[in-house]
């Protein structure tokens, strides 16, 4: 494994060594809580464009399995650890995160001080780096990176071209794709859905032809004002059909009532996210995984009401529309990697879809 570093654009250097790809990569960069799952992390399509950094120190100890994806091809840029395991021990494992990565060419480093690196973040927020040969020159790096802008079309990259069916024999679903995790076909699967994905551009008009029960808003990667086309897809579904939103999907529904969001300064990433919820007073333990959240003071002016809430910094967890029947929540109810405490949202979903149904 070669030296590499990693250069932050604010000027902090960390140096590691390689491993998986040796291509140098460039990238936002965050950090994830969790102590466990980073291949559905690293398959996440919503860490598209994103150097992860994960705060549990060793990393790769249980290998990578056939089941555990949840994309067939990862939008990670790289991942950022503290001691990489090379000979992980598993009834399942069938590789290391080392061979993966080279496999899917992907780049990361190891050996760095990630706490160190966690602490910058939530000091300076999130910040655009690089992981590069340990003897290139750092300030024109730096000047690089500066000079480099976010990327505004992940949802794009990630979305599927194409409509595709994932039968079943109960409620026919649309899932519009902003980047979808293969757990929430999964859950929906679990309970019988008729799936039909389809693409994040398509048109209010194309889904309410497919004559679905419901409409599924996946999760998805960037910033939720850059796809206003989505925005007024999810306003004319809105009184026509059931909705449910996760993630930003939960952002879209809360643009296309009128509510605003707004850029966390670290964003949450992590399994052991406490959100409450208003109704019942109950505390539930959430997967969460976004950089963007909705401004709880817009929604006064919207016909959306909250119903959930982060308790780490009170930002908004959940909205419901007043008259028809949608719903979304920013947490991760199909968790992967994470606790499964939230997914009875999915049997809520199916409720809705068959009291509509029912009239």
């Amino acid at each position: 494994m070669n030296n590499k570093k990693l250069i932050l654009e604010s000027g902090e250097v960390f140096y590691g060594k390689g491993f998986g790809a040796s291509e140098n990569i460039a990238g936002e960069v965050v950090f994830n809580t969790g102590m466990t799952g980073y291949q559905e992390l690293v398959s996440d399509p919503s860490y598209c464009g994103q150097i992860v950094c994960m705060t549990y120190p060793l990393i790769g100890n249980y290998g990578i399995n056939r089941d555990d994806y949840e994309s067939i091809e990862p939008a990670i840029k790289g991942l950022i650890v503290k001691e990489l395991c090379d000979l992980p021990s598993n009834f399942r494992s069938q590789m290391s995160l080392d061979e993966l990565f080279k496999k899917k060419n992907l780049s990361g480093i190891h050996s760095i001080d990630t706490r160190r690196l966690t602490r910058v973040l939530r000091d300076k927020g999130v910040v655009k780096g690089k992981i590069v040969d340990a003897d290139i020159d750092e300030q024109s790096v730096i000047n690089e990176i500066k000079a480099t802008s976010f990327p505004t079309d992940q949802i794009a990259s990630v979305s599927t071209k194409t409509p595709y069916a994932n039968p079943g024999r109960g409620f026919k679903v649309v899932l519009m794709d902003f980047g979808a995790k293969l757990g929430i076909i999964r859950e929906l699967s679990q309970r019988n859905c008729d799936i039909t994905v389809v693409a994040h551009d398509t048109t209010a008009e194309e889904i309410l032809l497919m004559n679905p029960d419901g409409v599924m808003l996946s999760n998805g990667p960037g910033d939720p004002e850059d796809v206003p086309h989505a925005h007024e897809t999810v306003r004319k579904l809105i009184g026509k059909v059931p909705i449910f939103g996760i993630c930003m999907g939960h952002q879209v529904l809360g643009l296309a009532c009128g509510a605003k969001t707004f850029k966390l300064k670290f964003g949450h990433r992590g399994g052991n996210h406490p959100v409450v919820d208003l109704k019942t007073n109950k505390v539930t333990i959430t997967s969460q995984n976004h950089n963007y959240a909705i401004d709880s003071e817009s929604l006064k002016y919207t016909d959306l009401e909250e119903t959930h809430i982060a308790l780490n910094d009170k930002t908004n967890e959940g909205i419901r529309h007043k008259k028809y029947p949608c719903f979304s929540v920013q947490y991760h109810p199909e968790a992967c990697p994470g606790p499964e405490d939230a997914n009875y949202l999915f049997d809520e979903f199916i409720e809705m879809m068959e009291k509509e149904k029912n009239g």
